[in-house]
Order: C-alpha cells, then structure tokens, then sequence
C-alpha cells in the first residue's frame, strides 16, 4: 500500500472528451484508495473508524499531480 497523500487543484486535471477517463497517479504496486474534492478555505475533513477529522492546513500534502505525496495525518 502506498498510503500517501497529496492535495492538488483541479485545474491540473484536464477534462477529457467522450467520457474518457484522466489518470490522476500511475503506481508500481496497488492503487488508488481515496480521491476528494473539497473547499481549501474549509479544509478537509475525512472519516477514521473512531470518528471525523478536520485538517485545516494542507500545506505540508500540497504538490502537482503526478508527485508522489506524503504520508497523512
């Protein structure tokens, strides 16, 4: 598992035509677990098995598409 996180805008997604699909990271083993969008003034909040989170800065997960990302809060 890489269990990363990275945090990008959507303006580095391009939209594709006809229903084609984007890749958003290519792996060498495994995949993609999670993808959200979300508001940057609100930051982001996710569920854990305990209860919500909130994250209010992303700072330290904020990249370009494709990068590799760090590990999560």
């Amino acid at each position: 598992k890489n269990r990363k996180m990275l945090v990008f805008t959507l303006a580095e997604i391009p939209e594709m035509t006809r229903g084609r699909g984007v890749m958003l990271q290519k792996y060498k083993d495994g995949g993609l677990s999670d993808a959200k969008t979300f508001n940057w003034k609100s930051g982001l909040t996710y569920r854990y098995a305990s209860g919500e989170t909130m994250v209010g800065d992303l700072n330290p997960w904020l990249g370009e598409r494709a990068q590799a990302g760090k590990l999560p809060p």
